[in-house]
């Protein structure tokens, strides 16, 4: 029998009892930061030859840049009460508490 925890408050959760919640969570870099080579792209407009191999080295270099990209995926469990939590404040954003200093 698979056993599933909360990933949030660590209470064991009976499928036949509980509902259980996934989060999944997808990071990766997103295409408008990347920065475009404007004289490849003019390249490709004119008469592209495609037997030309410095051309081609570009595109893989180009290619091989595109694997640097860091993308990561998490995956959670979570009981109904730590789901209806994570739906309030995904980011944790209001729960985080920020000092206040005296304007002296």
């Amino acid at each position: 029998m698979v056993r599933y925890s909360c990933d949030m408050c660590g209470r064991s959760i009976i499928p036949e009892e509980d509902v259980r919640y996934v989060v999944k969570i997808e990071v990766y870099a997103a295409c408008d930061s990347m920065e475009v080579d404007n004289d490849f792209d003019e390249e490709l407009t004119d008469d592209y030859d495609y037997d030309d191999e410095d051309a081609m080295d570009k595109i893989d270099s180009d290619d091989d840049d595109m694997e640097d990209v860091e993308y990561k995926t998490f995956r959670f469990d979570l009981c109904s009460k730590c789901h209806n939590r994570y739906l309030e404040d995904p980011l944790t954003i209001k729960s985080i508490r920020r000092g206040r200093f005296s304007e002296n």
